[in-house]
């Protein structure tokens, strides 16, 4: 089939970046980077099909924002690529980095112009300074910074990964197959970001909104006489504890849904379901601070959290404060962001009648602003 298909590698973790936010999740107004990305390349209208790399935490999130063909990507680059042109049916593929945000469609087009001249066209950027390798100084005209996105024959690009030697991009890996490829000049403001100070030469990217997001959660447990109680990450001092397949940290778990529900990562139970032997008897406060690194991985950062505990015992009053630090430290708060409030029911109900708990939290969080770094 002719034509066009694109590739934005978006399942790398990150690791030089430096920040508790993934760079894919950076937020360009509401939208996080893979997608402004994504969307600018469909406004061009050169591409039969984009499809989107991720890693296995990432892609069902992804999914909920957009409609692209989403492939979970591997440790590599080069098998998260390998993977992703399983998906392909064109003649000719461009495959680009989500990091690479500020390609403009001149230079997509001056690429796509040079379709077939060679295996595999290379942008590259000349080099300015004077170049010392191994102590030798090289003819600086010799030496090219090689760019993405890289246009590559399909059927070429597949047969020169099938190695076990990685590649650092897919013209290197052609070439060492015994492809072709041919170079054109780049574009200077196409930068990637690969440390966090690059976000200071990206002139293309808007600041992220500053709505604020919020969430609720509820939760009830009934009371067990043969467990321990905790509640709101602190151990209680009651002869019964909680019915339930983790800890049973009612307060925990009300708070977990409130932050996934402001993010929009569904529920409790998606994350962390009760027929799982692995979260049997497990401290709630490990799968708050999972959900908080989800969290803040994903380009939020949590504001502030209210939670309203409803028990007509035990009675909570000399916990409160040690409750709010202990989630404090947790969420990467100051405590004074945490709020606990304790009620009754007027003995009404099954929580009137000493039966369980339930609480209500709501969280608000924030997008990531990236511009203040």
């Amino acid at each position: 089939m002719a034509g066009i298909t694109l590739i934005l590698l978006a399942a790398g973790s990150s690791s030089r970046f430096e920040c508790d936010v993934k760079k894919q999740w950076l937020r360009i107004g509401h939208e996080p980077l893979w997608q402004y990305v994504a969307r600018k390349c469909v406004e061009t209208k050169l591409f039969n099909k984009i499809i989107i790399t991720s890693s296995s935490d990432d892609i069902e999130y992804m999914k909920s924002y957009d409609s692209f063909t989403f492939v979970e990507g591997s440790t590599t680059r080069q098998n998260s690529l390998k993977n992703a042109l399983k998906e392909v049916e064109t003649d000719f593929v461009l495959v680009s980095d989500i990091a690479r945000s500020c390609i403009n469609e001149e230079f997509l087009k001056n690429i796509i112009s040079k379709k077939g001249k060679a295996d595999c066209i290379v942008p590259y950027l000349k080099v300015s300074d004077t170049i010392v390798y191994h102590n030798e100084t090289i003819d600086r005209d010799q030496v090219k910074r090689i760019q993405t996105p890289q246009l590559s024959k399909t059927s070429v690009l597949r047969d020169s990964l099938e190695t076990d030697v990685e590649f650092t991009d897919e013209s290197s890996a052609i070439v060492a197959n015994g492809g072709s490829r041919e170079f054109i000049l780049g574009d200077n403001e196409a930068n990637k970001i690969t440390f966090i100070r690059d976000l200071n030469s990206l002139s293309c990217l808007s600041q992220p909104s500053s709505d604020i997001l919020s969430g609720t959660g509820f939760d009830v447990h009934a009371f067990d006489e043969n467990e321990e109680m905790y509640l709101g990450g602190v151990k209680i001092d009651s002869s019964f504890g909680f019915k339930a397949h983790s800890d049973g940290d009612v307060a925990i778990h009300a708070l977990i849904d409130a932050l996934l529900g402001a993010a929009g990562m569904g529920d409790i139970g998606d994350s962390f379901p009760d027929s799982s032997d692995e979260y049997k008897n497990i401290d709630s406060k490990i799968l708050l601070q999972r959900v908080v690194n989800k969290i803040y991985n994903f380009g939020f950062v949590i504001v502030n959290v209210d939670l309203t505990i409803a028990a007509q015992t035990p009675r909570i009053g000399k916990y409160k404060l040690q409750m709010r630090k202990t989630i404090a430290d947790i969420i990467k708060c100051d405590s004074s962001r945490v709020n606990i409030k304790a009620t009754t029911t007027e003995k009404l109900g099954f929580i009137g009648r000493s039966e369980g708990v339930g609480v209500i939290a709501n969280a608000n969080l924030k997008y990531f602003d990236w511009t203040k770094i």
